[in-house]
C-alpha cells in the first residue's frame, strides 16, 4: 500500500513539473510552481521527512509563487511606463 502512494505522489510530481516547464506565461507559470511545491510536500511527508515537507511547503508553495508574481507584476508596469514616456 505504501508503494503505491509514494508512486503516485511521483507520477503527481512527474506530471506538475512537465506542466511547469510547458507553461509559457510567467504569471500562470509562478501558480504552476505553487501547485508543484504542494505535491512534493506531500511526497515527502510520504517518504516520511515531514520537516522537509513543512519547508518545502512554506518555500516552494507560498514565498518562491509569491515572489515570482510580484516580480512578473512589476516588470509589467516597468514596462507600460517606459511607452507612455515615448
Amino acid at each position: 500500500m505504501a508503494d503505491a502512494v509514494i508512486v503516485v505522489a511521483l507520477l503527481l510530481v512527474a506530471a506538475s513539473a512537465t506542466v511547469a516547464v510547458a507553461t509559457r506565461d510567467p504569471a500562470r507559470q509562478a501558480l504552476v510552481l505553487s501547485v508543484l511545491g504542494v505535491v512534493l510536500a506531500v511526497l515527502f511527508t510520504v517518504l516520511q521527512a515531514p520537516d522537509v515537507g513543512l519547508s518545502q511547503l512554506a518555500v516552494g508553495s507560498a514565498l518562491t509563487p509569491l515572489l515570482l508574481m510580484l516580480t512578473v507584476r512589476k516588470v509589467r508596469r516597468c514596462g507600460r511606463d517606459e511607452e507612455q514616456k515615448r
